[in-house]
């Protein structure tokens, strides 16, 4: 595992039910490095969401291995923000390391310099109801990088934005995770999207799900997502990306 922060190996794993066995996913290997960003795409339902919830341990294969990094932390961050609508912009940032037990003036001192950094400082009173939903999605990602993790798994955070929010906050949270030296997972099903963020991108295929293809993308990597999108090899990608999904 030289040089891998995590490693799957020929992962399987099956849904139980009193009707049917169902394969979700089925001799899966892949890793990746420390400070890389993979994104992962695939048709719907095909297993990229079993496959995060396996990796942070919420889910155990049926065969094969995970390999975590000794020591290395994972954070999850959901597709819906899950803020507590009677807690501040602060106090729902700090609340993984309530949960935790790790609430330091370190950690508080932590958060707050996100809180600044994500421009919600005149908002760190404020309630979730009061805040548009890229702010309540910056609000997740300071919660879900206060406990300091090692590896950030993204469960297509900007689905229920916006379009142009969407262009904003990817550019917002991509300079925020490769600043923070973070090695990030993202699902997605924005072919856009994965280019324009992602070190390297793996199409699965329809469940149960299996690596189809991957693609390393060398260009770009000092532009941000937004740069990146007007670039004249991002088509090329983009092109392969989507024949891969419908061959």
């Amino acid at each position: 595992m030289q040089g891998s922060l995590i490693k799957l190996s020929g992962v399987c794993c099956s849904y139980q039910t009193p009707e049917r066995e169902t394969d979700a996913v089925r001799d899966l290997s892949f890793s990746v490095d420390e400070g890389e960003f993979v994104a992962i795409v695939g048709p719907s339902g095909c297993g990229k969401t079993t496959v995060l919830s396996l990796i942070m341990g919420l889910m155990q294969p049926s065969s094969g291995s995970i390999t975590v990094r000794d020591g290395s932390k994972c954070g999850y961050m959901l597709q819906r923000d899950s803020l507590l609508g009677w807690r501040s912009v602060r106090k729902n940032a700090l609340l993984a390391l309530e949960v935790t037990h790790a609430v330091t003036p370190e950690g508080e001192a932590k958060v707050d310099a996100l809180i600044k950094r994500c421009g919600l400082s005149d908002f760190a009173g404020s309630r979730p109801a009061q805040l548009s939903g890229g702010m309540r999605q910056k609000v997740a990602l300071i919660r879900t990088l206060s406990t300091d993790p090692d590896l950030l798994l993204l469960d297509e955070p900007f689905s229920a934005l916006d379009y142009q929010t969407r262009l904003t906050l990817s550019d917002e949270v991509y300079s925020l995770i490769k600043s923070c030296g973070k090695t990030a997972i993202l699902v997605t099903h924005d072919i856009s999207e994965a280019v324009s963020m992602a070190d390297r991108v793996l199409v699965f295929s329809n469940r149960p799900a299996t690596l189809r293809y991957e693609t390393q993308i060398y260009e770009g990597r000092a532009n941000s997502p937004l740069e990146r999108r007007n670039q004249a090899w991002f088509s090329s990608y983009f092109s392969d990306i989507w024949e891969e999904l419908q061959a």
